[in-house]
């Protein structure tokens, strides 16, 4: 798989893929090949989900350090 793929180009492959092997057409090779580029995709797919995972998890904590920042010191805690 090419670095510049991205994730949405990938889940239609993952998609084409599935067809091809839910269809029965395809012979042993071409469906341990299948398999394997599948497994390629799946593995590109769960490390973007990570990466946008870990970006909305950062942009949390900024937000609650940018709130944390603007409550007056006297605040109660869960104002």
């Amino acid at each position: 798989m090419s670095t510049t793929e991205t994730y949405e180009a990938a889940t239609a492959r993952l998609e084409e893929i599935i067809r091809r092997l839910d269809s029965g057409e395809a012979g042993l090779r071409e469906t341990l090949e299948l398999c394997q580029e599948g497994r390629g995709l799946v593995e590109f797919c769960a490390g973007e989900l990570d990466a946008v995972g870990r970006g909305l998890e950062e942009l949390r904590l900024d937000e609650l350090v940018a709130r944390l920042e603007q409550r007056p010191a006297s605040a109660p805690a869960d104002a």
